[in-house]
């Protein structure tokens, strides 16, 4: 049984709050009740949108960590902050395993607005316009999990896990690099799948750098 930690827990419940709130409270709340008020514009406003759209603001570098599309989204995000956070928090305390959580999350962030950038230099000017005025968002805390996860094979590489499918056990630093490639190769492949799988890179990336950083600098 995994020992949660106390800013892991706080920060399951956290998202699960928000999502809670914003998927079945919001919805059934008066629109001139506060709440939905500050639900509406959380919603709207929190999402990661591409820095030269209106729709931006810097703040959602790091809000958009705190809204997930759906509950399999929420879930697997999640599931996975309370397999591998614990360990983390418990190795380098709050205050540093909250650094490298949201740096991870900057991370994801900052790979994701990359690649917009990059699809956007091989648009029409028209076709670019017609981007910016549409509202294209990223959510999840998916960026910060993968940091997790890759900080989680750093540190305790040759931990087993036991995969879901196939249920075979496999080392924490092998599990790390095979998902990595697969989330590489996903990004760069153009496969649209919905899903932000540069931004799950950046996190991995972040992540890494960051301990590297650590093991030098103590």
């Amino acid at each position: 049984m995994i020992r949660i930690t106390d800013t892991i827990k706080h920060l399951i419940i956290i998202n699960v709050l928000i999502f809670v709130a914003s998927m079945y409270v919001f919805p059934g709340l008066p629109e001139s009740n506060a709440i939905f008020a500050f639900l509406k514009d959380f919603q709207e406003n929190g999402a990661l949108y591409y820095p030269e759209s209106r729709f931006f603001h810097w703040y959602q570098l790091v809000t958009h960590m705190f809204l997930h599309g759906s509950p399999s989204h929420l879930f697997f995000n999640m599931f996975a902050l309370y397999m591998f956070g614990s360990a983390l928090e418990g190795h380098w305390g709050r205050n540093r395993f909250l650094l490298f959580y949201f740096f991870a999350g900057l991370g994801g962030a900052v790979f994701q607005i990359i690649s917009w950038k990059v699809g956007l230099m091989g648009l029409s000017p028209m076709e670019q316009q017609m981007f910016l005025s549409t509202p294209f968002r990223v959510i999840g805390a998916s960026g910060a999990v993968f940091g997790v996860l890759a900080g989680f094979g750093m540190l305790f590489p040759n931990v087993e896990l036991l995969l879901l499918f196939p249920p075979i056990p496999i080392k924490a630093k092998y599990f790390v690099i095979i998902y990595g490639m697969l989330e590489i190769v996903l990004g760069f492949g153009g496969f649209q799948t919905g899903v932000a799988h540069l931004a799950h890179v950046g996190g991995l990336v972040f992540g890494i750098l960051l301990i590297l950083y650590w093991k030098k600098n103590p």
